[in-house]
């Protein structure tokens, strides 16, 4: 991917992908490093100097890809974060980052992030549907909008993703997004830390803003993989029982860390409604 245009805003997201301190990043642009620190301190504010704008396109050209894919993930973070129009430009050009024209949502092979009360709002004016249930005269709590939409059957579910074009991820295509091309046992690598997820031993015990966890995100750049919110998948159990049953994916703020494995399976009735489920959607090929 590349920047049309600098500023300190998008420097300090450099920075943060590759991993350097403000002293050794400022030598590798080069630059002193009080100067960095003014550009990262004024943000979006200040424009950089053309020859400073072309030693950064060299540096983020040269960073490497798992590098380049931390860049473009804290992009997307914080434009969802900021709604940040120009933001959303510089991902819209990421050759892996899409803007879904039903929904607005940022996608990858997957949405970047769960269904929000903010999206399934959107769902709800547009078609009628009935709200969740703890919405107040069909709003949903102004503190929540960033968090995921829960209280959702696999049906409302299936709904919205019709309404956007889209459809629920098979519990195959939901697993492999979450565990990238190399089979990961966590979107984040092999390693079982719980710090990376909203789970039961964070003792939050509640949803949280589904650009929380940045440092959670798997290969492909998608967030809350694991914890926060089981999600809804198409997949029906197998054999098929009556009500019909659904595979679920990722865990949540109410389950212990070990059950946020995305390769464990859990299924549910497909009327079910829980306070900590919720789904995100694919688009077809």
């Amino acid at each position: 991917m590349g920047v049309n245009r600098w500023t300190g805003s998008e420097v300090a997201l450099l920075r943060q992908a590759l991993r350097k301190t403000t002293r050794d990043f400022a030598a590798l642009v080069p630059v002193s490093q009080r100067q960095l620190t003014t550009w990262e301190h004024r943000g979006p504010t200040i424009t950089l100097r053309p020859g400073n704008q072309e030693a950064l396109d060299t540096l983020l050209a040269r960073a490497g890809h798992p590098a380049q894919e931390r860049f473009a993930a804290l992009l997307t973070e914080r434009a969802a974060a900021d709604h940040d129009e120009r933001t959303e430009q510089l991902l819209r050009r990421h050759p892996r980052t899409v803007t879904h024209p039903a929904d607005g949502k940022l996608m990858v092979p997957v949405d970047v992030h769960p269904t929000t009360n903010r999206d399934y709002t959107r769902f709800v004016r547009a078609t009628g549907h009935p709200p969740p249930p703890h919405w107040t005269a069909g709003h949903y709590p102004a503190a929540l909008a960033d968090h995921p939409v829960v209280w959702v059957s696999w049906h409302d579910a299936t709904a919205y993703a019709h309404w956007a074009g889209k459809q629920l991820p098979t519990a195959r295509q939901w697993e492999k997004a979450a565990r990238g091309p190399n089979g990961r046992h966590y979107p984040w690598g092999d390693e079982p830390t719980a710090a990376k997820c909203n789970v039961a031993e964070a003792g939050i015990g509640t949803t949280t803003p589904v650009t929380r966890y940045q440092s959670g995100i798997s290969p492909y750049g998608a967030f809350d993989l694991c914890g926060n919110c089981w999600e809804w998948c198409s997949t029906e159990e197998h054999p098929p029982a009556n009500p019909r049953r659904y595979e679920l994916k990722g865990s949540a703020f109410t389950s212990p860390f070990e059950r946020a494995l995305p390769s464990l399976q859990n299924t549910a009735n497909a009327g079910m409604r829980d306070n900590d489920t919720t789904f995100r959607c694919v688009s077809p090929p």
